[in-house]
């Protein structure tokens, strides 16, 4: 395949060079997704909030404020040209970085974890933001010019030194989770890259060993072990650290084919399920709507997951092929591990249900990486199969 390469003329962030048109398939997976969650979070949340004396509609009506904010957002982002983005990103890693030193020293504590710092009457999650903050910087490092053929080892350690030092300080929080959304991120972005077999396995050799080392020296919390061995153990402390899980597939079971209707769920009216609203939104899903519904929100996701690949593969240069690449990373792993969760395929992690969970830092974070990988789509290549280096 012939390579086409030019000098790119004025870097403006809103340049244009082609006629911009939004793809659909993103577009509308996304609109309906947002649409659908506001009205789940309020079928999660009103039961709960009316039984405290509280407005119903309160976290619905905030849910919806993320909603338009966060369109706000995807819309911004989709009109970014990517080539100046490259040239801004390691500045928003070394920002992202620093607010996440911020949290460890100055953060808002809940049940002893340490992840939001308050500005005024907002709460930010920057281990949210982080996210989308390495896969920018992954997709800079990896996208240098180098010689055909596989990555150095000098590249894959860089990349992990990249990753290491936010992930280190988002385990410090202590969030599991969202470390293992960075190790999922690397590991695909550098497969795009072009990482060899060997590469992959001396990595996951190393992550096996630096597990194992975390679990001796007592550096994993007592609660994420319980809730690891609860998993393994289905009979294990069923009262206690099994109960969420128990509870969620009770939910999702009775729903059956169909559903028992909006607002007619017995485990989401009786708020048997915890946390429904946010961790476990799904469970709502499953017992208002019924399998058929589940499915379509599978469905819509599935899609989106679909659309950023094909961004990927229509990239103009290899920061874009990375960046949707990251971003279509992200997406499964949330959408697997949070589904997967309710249904006892995954053990409990904490990780939003994407668009759907309620949440402002986790909303707009994933319609930030939704409009950047929408830029990408939107100037692919005009000529299939033409690529432009950079």
């Amino acid at each position: 395949m012939a390579v086409i390469a030019r000098r790119p003329r004025g870097l403006g962030v809103l340049q244009r060079e082609r006629s911009l048109r939004p793809d659909l398939f993103i577009v509308i997976p996304y609109l309906l997704l947002s649409a659908f969650g506001v009205l789940m979070v309020y079928t999660a949340s009103a039961p709960r909030l009316e039984a405290l004396g509280l407005d119903p509609s309160s976290e619905m009506t905030r849910q919806a404020a993320f909603v338009v904010a966060g369109s706000m957002v995807f819309v911004g982002a989709s009109m970014v040209d990517t080539r100046a983005l490259k040239m801004v990103s390691p500045w928003i890693y070394l920002g992202s970085v620093i607010s996440l030193v911020i949290v460890l020293t100055a953060g808002t504590t809940v049940r002893s974890a340490s992840r939001w710092i308050d500005v005024g009457p907002i709460r930010l999650q920057p281990s949210e933001f982080a996210k989308v903050a390495v896969i920018l910087m992954l997709a800079v490092l990896l996208s240098v010019e180098k010689d055909e053929g596989p990555l150095h080892w000098s590249d894959v350690a860089r990349s992990i030194a990249v990753v290491g030092l936010p992930a280190v300080l988002i385990f410090l929080q202590p969030d599991l989770g969202t470390m293992l959304v960075f190790g999922f991120i690397t590991i695909v972005m550098l497969f795009i890259a072009g990482t060899t077999m060997r590469q992959l396995a001396t990595m996951a050799v190393g992550a096996t060993f630096g597990a194992v080392a975390l679990f001796q020296v007592g550096a994993i919390k007592e609660y994420q072990i319980t809730r690891l061995t609860a998993f393994l153990d289905s009979t294990a402390d069923t009262v206690s650290a099994n109960y969420n899980q128990l509870q969620s597939e009770i939910a999702i079971g009775s729903g059956g084919f169909l559903g028992k209707g909006l607002q007619n769920g017995t485990q989401t009216n009786l708020r048997f399920v915890p946390e429904q609203s946010t961790d476990f939104i799904f469970t709502a899903i499953g017992e208002q709507l019924g399998f058929i519904g589940g499915l379509i929100v599978l469905a819509l996701f599935l899609v989106l997951i679909w659309r950023m690949l094909v961004a990927a593969v229509a990239a103009r240069d290899r920061f874009g092929q990375l960046l949707a690449g990251g971003v279509a990373a992200l997406l499964t792993f949330h959408v697997f591990v949070n589904v997967g969760m309710t249904v006892r395929l995954m053990p409990v992690t904490g990780l939003p249900l994407p668009l759907l969970s309620a949440g402002g830092s986790a909303f707009i974070t994933m319609s930030l990486a939704f409009g950047l990988a929408h830029s990408v789509w939107m100037r692919r290549s005009p000529v299939p199969g033409e690529r432009q280096i950079l």
